[in-house]
């Protein structure tokens, strides 16, 4: 009975030690590492990894999760780890990839924490900083034109697109009150096309 349990547990350990376990924390380690902006701006890196490089995810499905991930509560870089890593490789896979996801924050924001103080107001660092910020915002387009194109392929999504960036950006309505109108929208027009589709 002890050697099938110790069994057992070598088998647990060779599971969450697979080569794809290691590859999924390296991936989303390196995401969470060299892009800023949030979860979105890691995008375009996991998708040269994990859907170009590896077969392992259709890039539809990517970003399927990622508009998942954007809707539910909680940081956006770590959702979408726990969707592909369970995707990819189950409850193990969904472990290690969020776990590479957050350590890179956790980390660098204790350093950050730390040496704020020390930072100068000016000179170099400054100046680095500034253009990390400048990356950042086209990490950020290229996410968003990524999943517009897989995402937005009817002219109902379009116009819901829209009008949820212009809200938005105007600050006319709250992020959660835009996501209640879209899905009311989208129910109404899905309730719409199936009623045409019987009176038909």
């Amino acid at each position: 009975m002890e050697q099938k349990t110790t069994v057992e547990v070598l088998e647990k350990k060779a599971t969450f030690f697979s080569k794809k376990n290691i590859i999924l924390f390296y991936v989303y380690l390196m995401a969470g590492t060299f892009t800023f902006s949030g979860g979105m701006a890691m995008l375009p890196l996991i998708e040269k990894e994990l859907c170009e490089k590896r077969p392992w995810l259709e890039k539809e499905v990517l970003y399927d999760d990622a508009a998942l991930g954007q809707t539910m509560p909680g940081v956006i870089a770590l959702n979408n780890a726990l969707l592909v890593g369970k995707r990819i490789n189950g409850l193990p896979g969904m472990l290690v990839a969020g776990f590479g996801a957050v350590f890179p924050a956790v980390f660098l924001m204790s350093l950050a924490t730390y040496f704020y103080q020390l930072l100068p107001n000016s000179g170099p660092i400054l100046t680095a900083l500034s253009a990390i910020r400048g990356t950042s915002a086209a990490f950020l387009f290229a996410a968003c034109y990524s999943l517009a194109r897989f995402n937005l392929e009817t002219n109902m999504l379009k116009f819901i697109a829209l009008g949820a960036f212009l809200l938005a950006t105007f600050s006319l309505l709250p992020v959660p009150g835009i996501i209640i109108l879209s899905a009311l929208l989208g129910v109404f027009f899905v309730s719409k096309d199936h009623k045409e589709g019987k009176n038909a």
